[in-house]
């Protein structure tokens, strides 16, 4: 009874590989309007006054003494041109930098490295 099974379960198996196995892969150039979209000024736009609406920058810009409305209404008087600068420029941005606190806390942190392990 064993060996039946196992028979027929290498049967099936050898069969399904042989029926499932022939698939091609087919390769090809693509253009590079079909990797990325090309940019539209409706875009950049939205990108734009999507970054607007976000409370960290609505918080810097009235702290800087900039109406957030003023701002979007701003963007919105401004060429496409302007807008798509603007936009390269806040996709380009980095994420996040070492403030000046930052650059403190390093060198207080260093100096207690170097003064307990290398000092004594």
């Amino acid at each position: 009874m064993k060996l039946v099974v196992k028979r027929t379960t290498c049967r099936v198996l050898v069969a399904s590989l042989l029926t499932l196995s022939f698939h091609t892969a087919q390769a090809g150039l693509i253009g590079a309007d079909q990797v990325a979209p090309a940019r539209s000024p409706g875009n950049d736009r939205a990108l734009v006054l999507g970054t607007l609406d976000r409370a960290e920058v609505a918080a810097q810009l009235q702290a800087a003494g900039v109406d957030p409305r003023a701002a979007r209404e701003r963007v919105a008087t401004m060429t496409d041109q302007e807008v798509q600068v603007l936009a390269q420029d806040i996709e380009n941005a980095p994420a996040g930098a070492l403030s000046g606190w930052g650059w403190a806390a390093v060198i207080v942190v260093g100096s207690l490295i170097w003064y307990y392990a290398i000092r004594k």
